[in-house]
């Protein structure tokens, strides 16, 4: 009963886990390129693979869960676990020790975790899949735990039920390549009213503080003092004072967890810095075709949509990318280049905004269809 309900639990966790980031592939390819990117493994030959290997880890998650909850070949399904555990558990005790990837995407935008969260919950499955290891070690030299006809008729009817659940994550996972996530968790799905959203982050702001890394000349000892300490204390930065502030080690600490939401990183600006994220939001219509990667998108591509947002009269209309002269018949605006994966999963990609709510998006390719 216990090792039948232990089973369950983290089988049910591998597969929530997948299903979420099978929603959404092409943000965990995200979140996969920032381990391969400099400040972290700085293996950035690999950033070009992260959709592959995305694909790869969430098939694993899907499958091994399902095999576990269905109780299909135990003894290659828990290995196999335990190693992807394993694996989870070197990325989470990295970002977080090292403080370099604030979110895994464990469970993508569904639910977040912070990077010692993340580290803990790897631990407590790797634990659990250890125990169901030892517990079910047992029958690992049976072929089933049934017997006779009934053996051949049960195993069957599990491996259709696993075909059948495969073949509908791949459509899922097919349809958020593709196209949009069929489930949308993120901040700026439809519906969202982004000038209702900046209005609330405003009101409840998150509050900072700054802590120097500072090192006693004499002494060689370094401290961590925060930036209003810093200020009463004159021994810290009075004439002849010994303690240095340590460049490029400071850091800046949350202590007030305000309004939290994505749209905070919704700022837009023309090639000249002139913010424009207001005329946008309070525009009766805005037509945002947004590129991440404007460098990979052929001309062909941005001559047709750029054709088609041309033909909205009426519509206040923006070409945002990070290259100024990404677009030709629109007006270029400037963003940066994560908070534009946050919004498109496609590169290009249309949003379109009335009076600061998000009405509709999709991939530049469907939208010209």
């Amino acid at each position: 009963m216990v090792k039948g309900l232990l089973r369950f639990i983290i089988a049910v966790i591998f597969i929530l886990s997948g299903f979420v980031k099978a929603l959404d592939l092409v943000g965990f390819s995200f979140k996969m390129e920032e381990y391969f990117a400099p400040p972290v493994f700085n293996m950035p030959f690999l950033e070009k693979f992260a959709l592959l290997f995305s694909v790869i880890v969430v098939v694993l998650e899907l499958f091994l869960g399902f095999m576990l909850l269905l109780k299909l070949k135990l003894k290659f399904t828990l290995s196999a676990l335990i190693a992807l555990c394993i694996f989870f558990g070197f990325l989470t005790f990295y970002s977080a020790y090292f403080n370099v990837v604030t979110d895994c995407g464990c469970f993508g935008d569904a639910v977040k975790f912070t990077p010692w969260q993340s580290f803990i919950k790897d631990i407590v499955l790797l634990a659990g899949l250890v125990i169901l290891f030892i517990l079910y070690r047992k029958e690992f030299s049976k072929k089933d735990t049934y017997g006779g006809t009934t053996k051949e008729s049960g195993s069957k009817i599990r491996y259709s039920i696993l075909g059948l659940f495969s073949l509908i994550m791949i459509y899922i996972m097919a349809q958020g390549i593709m196209h949009e996530p069929l489930i949308d968790f993120r901040d700026y799905k439809i519906g969202t009213n982004i000038k209702a959203e900046k209005e609330k982050i405003n009101k409840n702001p998150s509050e900072y503080k700054t802590f120097y890394s500072l090192k006693n000349q004499k002494t060689g000892e370094v401290l961590k003092v925060n930036q209003d300490d810093y200020i009463k204390e004159t021994k810290y930065w009075s004439e002849g004072s010994p303690w240095k502030i340590e460049e490029g080690k400071n850091e800046s600490v949350l202590t007030k967890e305000g309004y939290k939401s994505e749209i905070v990183k919704f700022k837009i600006e023309d090639p000249t810095g002139l913010e424009l994220t207001d005329e946008i939001i309070n525009a009766p219509k805005a037509i945002l075709v947004f590129s991440y990667h404007p460098k990979e998108v052929s001309a062909d591509l941005f001559q047709k949509v750029e054709a088609k947002v041309n033909a909205q009269k009426g519509a206040v209309i923006y070409g945002v990318s990070t290259d100024p002269n990404t677009f030709k018949t629109i007006k270029n605006a400037m963003m940066d280049g994560t908070a534009i994966k946050t919004i498109a999963r496609s590169n290009p990609f249309v949003l379109v905004l009335e009076k600061g709510k998000i009405v509709d998006k999709q991939p530049a390719k469907d939208y010209i269809d």
